[in-house]
């Protein structure tokens, strides 16, 4: 079956199924929403946040980008996505927490590495994980002799400090967390695996999340 129909299949079992059965809730849903988690995850299509922490509608806001970067805060012209969505997060929506999810394999750190030794990769790819440019090199620094592989999953859990870094360049995130509304919060997923390490936020280092036994 072609890629769009089965998005339309999909859509008939959601309308039959779990729109019907929860009708209620997608009416209340409807007339606001009130999420207590952002979640800035990548746009990969193995890592779907929803899927991962087994979310319902309304419970998290979530932006997706190639390799979950953020931006630092840079006022003034030009198209700000992450920066708007983070502003409404913070500014309307009052979320209690940020969440920078990163993954193993990911294609926006490994062409932010290549990036190190040969032209940008892509038109607008080379240019946006640009952004990842001082954990990048941080990482080739202090680690001589490692090989690509391990270089790239040094940086996906570098990239998610530098991102939790530019986050409190922005000046109601670091209002917000120093009056001690907002906590911000780092995850890097493995997806063969199915593990989740989340980033302890004094050290800035990762442990695995315990879960059941399989």
């Amino acid at each position: 079956m072609p890629a769009l129909a089965k998005l339309l299949e999909g859509y008939k079992r959601f309308r039959d199924g779990a729109w019907r059965s929860d009708r209620e809730e997608y009416e209340r849903l409807g007339r606001g929403q009130e999420p207590g988690v952002m979640i800035i995850g990548c746009a990969d299509s193995r890592v779907d946040p929803a899927t991962i922490f087994d979310t319902v509608p309304g419970q998290t806001f979530v932006v997706r980008n190639v390799a979950n970067l953020v931006p630092p805060y840079i006022p003034g012209g030009g198209v700000h996505g992450v920066s708007a969505a983070l502003e409404f997060a913070v500014k309307s929506l009052k979320v209690k927490y940020i969440l920078v999810m990163g993954h193993g394999g990911c294609g926006g750190i490994r062409a932010s590495l290549r990036s190190a030794t040969t032209d940008p990769v892509g038109e607008f790819v080379g240019p946006w994980v640009q952004i990842a440019n001082g954990a990048r090199d941080k990482v080739i620094f202090d680690n001589p002799g490692a090989d690509f592989d391990e270089l790239a999953e040094k940086l996906e859990l570098e990239a998610i400090n530098h991102s939790i870094r530019n986050l409190m360049t922005f000046p109601f995130v670091r209002e917000a967390v120093a009056s001690g509304e907002l906590f911000l919060h780092g995850g890097w997923f493995a997806i063969a695996s199915g593990e989740l390490h989340w980033r302890d936020p004094e050290t800035g280092t990762f442990r695995l999340v315990n879960a059941p036994a399989i």
